[in-house]
């Protein structure tokens, strides 16, 4: 006979191992959803540099190398009011292998002739997808007060898969591969097309989407924690807008939006013109300067680490000043042609940008998520730093076409970057001791 409850009564018994098993499953699920997103970021950063090769092979203009970067964004801005929605809409895991299954279609479009320009800005139709699932599902997944330190591992793996792939990238692309690899597989009867170093770059690449996607099918399912109101464009549109509003009109929302929004217009530009840089100052060679570009990133790993450690997200708007030290940094480059040197800048731009960003980006998503919900607020947060990349970029291929040499654009750059956040830090300093 079944017994009513007694609401006085203790509680069943809890297993004495139970919170040691809770700890061991979401740790088991912060892996994986990390080891995802480390595979993903590995495979948009390699495509990147097969993707340059393949334009200078087919002998693009010097002006389509920052193009392509800006087609890889066009996405992002373009479906910011749909792809924010749709990521808190269905169990983020599920967005992320849709996503990464897109990117894995328009690396095949690239290795089967598609233009390299229209092929990647396909991945980026994934990759733009892919954010918001990516850094919404930590706000979901973690409690407040581990954001800075997650998103310390989220940033510092995506740093990671930003240095292997410019190097993998590099060594994808460079002679020996040529050498080593692709003369192989021409002795063959059935190579798939695959005659020069780019295009075995690419389907390099492809396994690496492939891996991620796997990866993705293992992410725990969780509970959806925003529904849909609206399915229609349009009521999707009004909501970005009162999003975009609403975070833009947060002090500290305002703050975090403007410094990640520059730091990944410059960073970005800035990629491109190491690039260029690096040959013209340096005389380095393709492979040497794809490789240039990972001491920026290993610096940010190092940055990233120290901010995680070191910055409560209550304090991050204390770190504003840092973003001036880096754009006087970059500023220093115009005159060096020492690559012992360079490489010194290099990584102290990288530690001076991960010290700054790590904090802006979890005061960001944990405002956002506080605000309108996870997706919503990274949709936001993508449009914002991905228009930033494509006036950057766009302002970068202007200095190209118009004959500007590598170091007067180097010297525009430090300037603007400095000069832009001396005016953050002087509208929004006295906002350091307020508590998200």
């Amino acid at each position: 006979m079944h017994k009513p409850s007694n609401p006085f009564a203790a509680a069943d018994p809890v297993p004495a191992d139970a919170p040691l098993r809770a700890a061991s499953s979401t740790a088991r699920g912060f892996h994986t959803i990390l080891a995802a997103q480390f595979f993903s970021s590995l495979g948009d950063n390699a495509l990147l540099f097969a993707a340059i090769a393949l334009l200078e092979s087919m002998q693009a203009p010097a002006w389509q190398i920052p193009v392509l970067q800006q087609f890889f964004v066009f996405a992002f801005i373009l479906l910011a009011p749909f792809v924010g929605a749709y990521a808190d809409a269905l169990p983020k895991g599920q967005v992320m292998f849709i996503s990464n299954s897109i990117k894995t279609a328009g690396c095949l479009a690239m290795l089967f002739g598609l233009h390299p320009l229209i092929a990647y800005g396909f991945v980026g139709l994934g990759a733009a997808l892919y954010s918001p699932a990516k850094y919404g599902i930590l706000t979901e997944y973690l409690p407040a007060e581990r954001l800075v330190w997650a998103n310390g591992w989220m940033e510092g793996l995506t740093v990671a898969a930003i240095i292997l792939g410019a190097i993998f990238g590099g060594l994808l692309i460079g002679p020996r591969t040529e050498d080593l690899i692709v003369q192989r597989l021409n002795g063959l009867a059935f190579n798939g097309g695959i005659d020069t170093a780019p295009e075995f770059a690419i389907l390099a690449v492809l396994g690496i989407y492939l891996v991620a996607a796997i990866l993705n099918c293992f992410i725990p399912k969780l509970a959806i924690e925003h529904a849909l109101t609206h399915r229609d464009p349009v009521s999707l549109v009004r909501e970005f807008r009162q999003s975009f509003r609403m975070l833009w009109q947060d002090p500290l929302g305002q703050v975090s939006l403007a410094v990640t929004s520059l730091f990944w217009g410059a960073g970005t530009s800035l990629r491109f013109i190491i690039l260029a840089w690096s040959a013209a100052a340096l005389n380095f060679d393709r492979e040497q300067a794809t490789q240039l570009t990972a001491v920026v990133a290993l610096g940010l790993a190092a940055g990233s680490v120290i901010a995680a450690k070191s910055v409560p997200v209550m304090h991050a708007v204390k770190v504003l000043p840092l973003g001036i030290a880096m754009g006087l940094v970059v500023l220093a480059m115009a005159w060096v042609s020492d690559w012992r040197l360079a490489t010194l800048l290099l990584l102290a731009i990288g530690i001076l940008a991960g010290s700054f960003l790590i904090p802006m980006n979890a005061l960001l998503q944990h405002r956002g998520h506080l605000l309108m919900g996870s997706g919503h607020s990274v949709a936001v947060q993508n449009f914002n730093e991905n228009l930033s990349i494509l006036l950057m970029l766009g302002a970068y291929s202007l200095m190209i076409k118009a004959g500007f040499s590598i170091q007067t654009v180097v010297i525009a750059f430090g300037l603007f970057i400095a000069l832009s956040m001396a005016a953050i830090h002087r509208l929004h300093g006295h906002d350091q001791d307020s508590n998200p």
